[in-house]
């Protein structure tokens, strides 16, 4: 039988407009950062891309500083229907931007072209788009009569999704008239700091946004600094825990969205096809770097066997390589850093005693590449059932019972988000009451909609982002 091979649909690395250096944004300009230049380089191919100018303590000083003037001046006297201008505004232009940050995305972070084309960037639109429809409303938000902003808040996101991540964090805090210090991943600072431009076209008041690209020590500035009132951070469950002890017995009001280790849970009577390609979609969508991918998939005994075949079926036509080829998708990890972790866990597994098995596979010679990769036979003791491997990385366990599944979807520390695959809408609600996670798709995964909050409980961490409730993380109610 004859197969037809994929031809080569690169997407042209020249749409990305990269710039040989880029700033910090404070105040309303670019500056070059007091800190040390760091070069932010392609985990396809080790290149470099481009140099960027770090913050130092004093870039964190004044753009608080000039948070502060914006708050207590024009964008918190604003009315609500006058800034839902500016966030539409933005919403547009990264609509109108949008093939050139996807393709930066790509570049920066290690994603196939069509999932920052397709998912991250029309996302990142959407919450401004969402956002600016609330603004003049928060007196109807259910929160209480004349619901105020909290003044200038410190976010800090993460690498796995710079742009939404950044739009998820701003758009919200915007709409409720505060005012925003930000600091992107260092390995993936480039769309933010476009963010800054894009911010800067919308003629926003200066300070109102601050883009500070550096590494954990700016993060720890801004969650420290005295002149912040609210903090929200997505990342690591172990850098979360600094966080929070660092703003204890203050005011500052927190938001955590931590790490995850999902089930993905699928019974008998599952239309196996659509699980499969659910499966596929919650493990290895962005090389499983999710913190809610559905890293451990619970299958009912009695398909076990019928399933994981279909599933390995499945894998052999997954295409691994280039981000930015419109044909690929799986591609790089970000970073040395991470794919060491993914290797260390994963062998890991097989010491332990799974059995593991990935499709045939040839990977590119340069960059940071870890073949998709599926454990059987494995123990809920196990490192890989129990740890965030952040990686495309699935654990397979068996369950009989309803019970059961529940015993061991929860047996874990984390409790984002979890999945449940069953043909009986009463079985989804039942499934859906008892599992301990901040997020449960029903016959899908790795869905999300700028209406729809999104969070975690346990060492997923605390508090909402999305929807209506996003907008109570950013109000004194």
């Amino acid at each position: 039988m004859s197969v037809f091979e994929y031809a080569p649909a690169p997407e042209s690395r020249d749409i990305a407009r990269l710039r040989p250096s880029y700033q910090i944004f404070v105040d309303g300009e670019f500056r070059d950062g007091s800190g040390e230049a760091i070069k932010t380089i392609n985990p396809a191919d080790e290149e470099p891309l481009a140099e960027v100018a770090e913050a130092g303590p004093s870039d964190v000083e004044d753009a608080v500083r000039a948070a502060r003037r914006a708050f207590e001046g024009p964008w918190g006297r604003m009315s609500g229907a006058e800034r839902g201008k500016y966030l539409f505004r933005i919403a547009r232009v990264i609509q109108e931007r949008s093939r050139e940050l996807a393709v930066l995305e790509s570049l920066d972070n290690g994603k196939p072209i069509k999932e920052s084309r397709d998912v991250d960037v029309p996302l990142a639109a959407a919450h401004f788009f969402y956002y600016a429809g609330w603004a003049d409303k928060l007196d109807y938000a259910g929160f209480g009569p004349s619901p105020r902003a909290l003044g200038v808040a410190g976010q800090v996101i993460p690498w796995n999704f710079p742009l939404l991540m950044a739009a998820w964090k701003i758009a919200p805090a915007l709409a409720c008239g505060n005012t925003v210090v930000l600091k992107p991943a260092e390995t993936t600072p480039l769309s933010a700091l476009v963010l800054a431009e894009i911010v800067a076209e919308a003629d926003l008041p200066p300070g109102v946004v601050n883009i500070l690209a550096g590494g954990p020590s700016i993060g720890q500035a801004i969650v420290e600094h005295a002149g912040v009132d609210k903090v929200a951070f997505t990342g690591s469950t172990e850098v979360g825990k600094i966080i929070q002890r660092a703003v204890a017995g203050t005011s500052k009001k927190v938001t955590l969205e931590l790490g995850g280790k999902a089930a993905n849970i699928v019974f008998d009577d599952a239309p196996l096809d659509q699980a499969v390609e659910g499966i596929v979609n919650g493990i290895f969508f962005n090389q499983g770097q999710v913190c809610c991918a559905g890293s451990r998939l619970l299958v009912q005994e009695s398909i076990e066997d019928e399933l994981v075949t279909a599933l390995k079926r499945r894998l052999g036509t997954l295409r691994v390589g280039h981000p930015l080829d419109k044909n690929t998708d799986v591609g790089a990890i970000n970073s040395a850093t991470q794919l060491a972790r993914i290797r260390e866990l994963s062998d890991a597994g097989e010491s332990e005693g799974a059995t593991r098995w990935s499709p045939a596979c040839e990977l590119p010679e340069r960059g940071f590449w870890f073949v998709p990769t599926v454990f059987t036979g494995v123990s809920q003791a196990s490192r890989i059932a129990q740890e965030e491997i952040f990686g495309p990385v699935l654990a397979v366990l068996t369950f009989r019972t309803p019970d059961e599944a529940i015993a061991k979807a929860n047996n874990t520390p984390y409790g984002l988000s979890a999945g449940v695959w069953t043909e009986k809408g009463s079985r989804i609600l039942s499934m859906a009451s008892r599992l301990r996670a901040g997020v449960v798709w029903a016959n899908t995964f790795n869905r999300f909609d700028p209406t729809s909050p999104f969070g975690g409980y346990k060492e997923s961490g605390f508090g909402r982002e999305g929807g209506r409730a996003g907008l109570g993380a950013y109000l004194d109610v």
